[in-house]
């Protein structure tokens, strides 16, 4: 009995080549702009193949995100050192082209849809609040306020400028957001 391959691309590696296209895509003509058609032309795969793996531009778009920001980097000597590099790190993630526009363009979305607000928390924010509500010792809620203010304050710099925050303005943002948690 021959193994025939089924005819296309094999599996592996197509979602990563959507999240590149995804990102690609969101770069050039903005979050609006980046419909599922020309995502799945920039990725080279048909809009089928995309929405098998995800019901919607959100869940898409969210999926995309928890790729790009990978896993938290919790490195450092003591509490001051770990929360600092997380700010850096988010800094550094959300200037990468494509994230910042992606990550704020599915925040609005969310807005006004509880469903994507539900995929957001669960798949997006959960998974880094529980990682550092471990490592800090801290409960949900101050967690929850560290995500916001610093993720809020990044996305609202691009928002209005259009780019990302200045390397001494991620600094001065760590150490106000530092005092807070010693």
């Amino acid at each position: 009995m021959s193994s025939a391959k089924s005819p296309g691309r094999p599996r592996a590696g197509i979602d990563a080549e959507v999240f590149a296209a995804t990102l690609r895509t969101v770069h050039e003509l903005g979050y609006a702009g980046a419909t599922m058609d020309r995502i799945a032309a920039a990725a080279g795969v048909a809009k089928t193949t995309i929405y098998r793996r995800w019901p919607s531009k959100g869940a898409l778009i969210t999926d995309c995100l928890v790729h790009a920001f990978g896993p938290v980097p919790l490195e450092g000597e003591g509490r001051q050192e770990v929360l600092t590099r997380a700010v850096h790190w988010a800094a550094a993630k959300i200037a990468e082209p494509g994230v910042g526009a992606a990550f704020a363009g599915v925040f609005v979305d969310a807005v006004n849809d509880p469903a994507l607000r539900e995929v957001l928390t669960t798949r997006l924010q959960d998974p880094y609040r529980v990682v550092l509500q471990d490592a800090l010792g801290e409960p949900e809620n101050r967690v929850l306020l560290f995500i916001d203010v610093v993720v809020g304050t990044l996305l609202h710099r691009m928002g209005i400028t259009g780019g990302p925050m200045a390397e001494a303005d991620v600094a001065a943002l760590a150490e106000m957001v530092v005092r807070q948690f010693r």
